[in-house]
């Protein structure tokens, strides 16, 4: 019996040594592709991190705990640009391991997936934990002030844009109120027009008036006038009259005084 324990024991540690070697054999051959991928520096070459991954994720699906290979496999998504995912591995990573140096690493490589996701707050704030776990990471120390050099530029440039934005108003507001003068300048000009047409037109109305009144005024002495000229015209005409018939009775004198001749001589 005790040969079939023993032999039973040991089909047993065969197993786990296969089992074993089965990961580490999906880890080599991510790593393989990892390294593969890393070679040309000036491409990303995302066919063989991805490669890697599922080799990563092979070997982690049989031990799920090892934060070695979660730590690969973290690192081949963030080679890919999937840095959520890639931020989600790096916290889990931090928050289970309890060496430093590891955790270090971990919150140093979440504070980079935040950091390229544009989250400047999360990733100060994942640099400065790194920092307090392994204060002597000059690395972790040059992205922190890098992270927070691009909060400071990120805010002064939203304080441009709030000041730009405020002028833009005022000049809005400045705009409506030169075109509010403007309208009202308008606004008088047509009333000052308006009591101009009402003035000119009260003076033609009174010119009209006084012409009237004048007309009518001078219709009577133009008949008076007349009158007179009658008057005058038949004074003469009695004066032409009176004329002619005083040289009709010279003419008949001369007449009768020529015949009184004639008969005395």
């Amino acid at each position: 019996m005790k040969r079939i324990y023993l032999l039973i024991a040991f089909l047993m540690v065969l197993a786990v040594v296969s089992q074993a070697q089965n990961e580490r054999k999906f880890v080599r051959q991510g790593n393989k592709y990892f390294q593969e991928a890393m070679k040309d520096t000036a491409h990303i070459d995302t066919v063989q991190f991805n490669k890697a991954e599922i080799e990563y994720r092979k070997a982690i699906e049989k031990k799920p705990e090892e934060n070695k290979w979660n730590f690969n496999l973290a690192d081949a998504l963030y080679k890919q640009k999937k840095f959520g995912e890639s931020a989600e591995k790096f916290k889990e990573i931090a928050d289970k391991t309890l060496d430093k140096v590891e955790k270090s690493r971990a919150l140093h490589n979440l504070g980079n997936s935040m950091l390229m996701s544009n989250k400047l707050d999360e990733s100060i704030a994942a640099y400065k934990e790194a920092l307090r776990n392994n204060p002597k990471d000059l690395d972790t120390k040059y992205n922190l002030l890098y992270a927070m050099n691009m909060k400071k530029k990120q805010q002064q440039q939203k304080n441009k844009d709030k000041d730009k934005d405020k002028n833009k108003d005022q000049n809005k507001d400045k705009d409506k109120k030169d075109q509010d003068k403007k309208d009202q300048k308008d606004q008088n000009k047509d009333q000052n027009k308006d009591q101009d047409k009402k003035k000119q037109d009260q003076q033609n109305k009174n010119q009209n008036q006084n012409q009237n009144q004048q007309n009518q005024q001078q219709q009577p002495q133009q008949n008076k006038i007349s009158k007179q000229n009658a008057e005058q015209m038949l004074q003469a005409l009695e004066n032409n009259e009176k004329k002619i018939q005083d040289k009709v009775k010279k003419v008949q004198a001369l007449k009768a005084q020529s015949k009184r001749v004639e008969k005395d001589w």
